[in-house]
């Protein structure tokens, strides 16, 4: 990361203030990949973790709506629960256009994107048995997209992929991002 990522990370890592049951988010393993890709990153920190629940949240995302209870009681009949995106460009909402019009007010299970014409699940704001991803993890050779071939093969040996619009973030323009065309 070239974004100072780490700095922040040890900040919150390295303070005494924060390492407490209380705040016990604030537990942190740094883990040096080699051969980066997306799905390889996913699936060395689902290894690395020790909760039965995972969630996975993209740094430039900032989580506004969550109900932990909700989720967890939907993961029992989902194999994934992906959430409402906001997208957010130089600081103001924009026009869900695009990738951005799948991220509706609608619950959907295995959601299909004609846009696509395939499946479409997108991993940026996503929670997951974390026993099913060690069983089902995403493919370590692909630069990008590893959520939708994902999301395809889980459809096809007939797991559910839920679509929770009361799950939401905001999802920040990235210069390197390959969702914001057409901005505005």
């Amino acid at each position: 990361s070239t974004d100072r990522t780490l700095e922040i990370v040890k900040f919150f890592s390295q303070n005494p203030n924060l390492n407490n049951e209380a705040n016990n988010y604030s537990k942190i393993k740094k883990i040096n990949i080699k051969n980066y890709s997306p799905g390889r990153a996913l699936n060395l920190g689902v290894k690395n973790s020790s909760k039965k629940y995972i969630m996975i949240l993209s740094a430039h995302c900032i989580l506004k709506k969550f109900n932990e209870k909700k989720i967890i009681n939907s993961l029992e009949n989902n194999s994934c629960l992906f959430g409402n995106q906001i997208p957010i460009w130089y600081g103001k909402k924009i026009t869900k256009r695009y990738l951005w019009s799948h991220f509706s007010d609608k619950i959907t299970i295995n959601m299909y994107s004609e846009l696509e014409n395939r499946y479409f699940m997108h991993n940026a704001l996503s929670c997951f048995k974390r026993e099913f991803l060690i069983e089902n993890p995403f493919d370590e050779m692909l630069a990008g997209k590893e959520d939708r071939y994902w999301a395809i093969k889980s459809i096809e040996k007939g797991y559910n992929i839920r679509y929770s619009p009361e799950i939401v973030a905001r999802h920040f323009y990235t210069t390197n991002g390959n969702t914001w065309k057409g901005v505005g």
